[in-house]
C-alpha cells in the first residue's frame, strides 16, 4: 500500500504520523517512553549521541544512539489516551520495543524514595485499554525487556524492585488522593490498604496501556520508574529521575545483544542458556 508524506492526513498508512510527526527514518527499533516531555533531554543526556527529530503537541521524540546501540524516545504526555496515540504511531513506522521510563508512588515500606520500580505486569485500572481488549486480558510485562532491565539496574548498582504496577487514570481519585476541597471517591479510603495487603509495587498512569497494546501486537514492552512518592511513610522526594534513564537506556543496548545471541543460536527467545559477555 503507499503511504503519504502529507502532514494534515489521518490516514494511518500515511509515511509521516499524524500526531508524532515521524516517520521511519526518523526512528529506531527500541524507543524509551516518558511521560513529561522535558525528560527527554534528561535521557538523551546519558547517550552518546542524540537529536530531536520531532515536537509535536506532549510527543517530542529523540533519536540517537547508547553504547553504539541506536535508539529512540517519545515522550507520551500523561495517562493512557496519549500513550496509546504514541505507541500506535510508533508501531506504524516499525518501532517494536517500547520501555515505559517515568516516576511512580509505592505502598511498600521498604521501597525508599529514589530506587527503581520494575514492572512484571500491570493492573489495567486506566480505560484505555479496555476499548482495545476485554479487560480480563492480562497487562503482562515482556520477560526479555525485564531480565534486560534487572541486568541493567544491577550493573549500574542501582536500588531496585520487581513487581505489579497498578496504573490509574486519574492522578489524585484513582490515587487515593483528595480531591478539590477534600473531595474523596468512593473505597479511597481502603485503596492503599488493598494494594498493600496484594504486594503491588508502585502506582503510575502509563504502564498498563504500553503493556496490554505491546501484548496484542505482538511487540515487546516493560516499564521502569523512579520512586518519588512513598504513600506508607510519607516520604516525597522527586530524586533519582536519571537511574531510570541509566537503567531503560543500557537495557535497549543488552536487549540488543540478546538478539544476537539469539540469532547466533537459532534460538526464538532470550533463556537461560543463552549467555551475554
Amino acid at each position: 500500500m503507499t503511504g503519504t508524506d502529507d502532514r494534515d492526513s489521518e490516514d494511518p498508512n500515511a509515511d509521516r504520523q499524524y500526531h508524532l510527526e515521524v516517520t521511519a527514518d526518523d526512528v529506531a527499533d527500541s524507543v524509551l517512553l516518558p511521560g513529561n516531555p522535558d525528560r527527554v533531554e534528561k535521557i538523551t543526556a546519558v547517550w552518546d549521541a542524540a537529536e530531536t527529530v520531532a515536537a509535536h503537541r506532549e510527543y517530542r521524540t529523540a533519536t540517537g544512539s547508547y553504547h553504539e546501540t541506536p535508539i529512540s524516545v517519545t515522550s507520551t504526555g500523561i495517562g493512557g489516551p496519549s500513550t496509546a496515540i504514541a505507541l500506535e504511531e510508533l508501531a506504524r513506522v516499525g518501532c517494536e520495543t517500547f520501555i515505559r521510563v517515568g516516576s511512580c508512588g509505592t505502598v511498600d515500606p521498604d521501597i525508599a524514595v529514589g530506587d527503581l520500580v520494575i514492572t512484571s505486569g500491570a493492573m489495567r485500572q486506566e480505560g484505555t485499554s479496555s476499548e482495545y481488549i476485554d479487560e480480563t486480558y492480562p497487562a503482562t510485562a515482556d520477560h526479555e525487556v525485564v531480565t534486560a532491565l534487572i541486568a541493567a539496574a544491577e550493573r549500574l548498582d542501582h536500588d531496585y524492585h520487581v513487581g505489579t504496577t497498578l496504573s490509574t487514570d486519574s492522578f489524585y481519585a484513582g490515587q487515593a488522593r483528595p480531591g478539590f476541597e477534600g473531595y474523596e471517591a468512593p473505597g479511597s479510603d481502603d485503596l492503599l490498604a488493598t494494594l498493600k495487603s496484594a504486594n503491588v509495587a508502585n502506582i503510575e498512569m502509563e504502564a498498563a496501556t504500553v503493556l496490554t497494546l505491546a501484548n496484542l501486537y505482538g511487540l515487546r514492552a516493560g516499564a521502569v520508574c523512579t520512586v518519588y512518592a512513598n504513600r506508607e511513610t510519607g516520604a516525597f522526594e522527586t530524586v533519582g529521575e536519571s537511574r531510570a534513564a541509566e537503567t531503560a537506556s543500557l537495557a535497549v543496548a543488552l536487549l540488543a545483544e540478546m538478539d544476537a545471541a539469539k540469532r547466533e543460536a537459532g534460538a526464538d527467545r532470550w533463556h537461560a542458556g543463552l549467555t551475554l559477555e
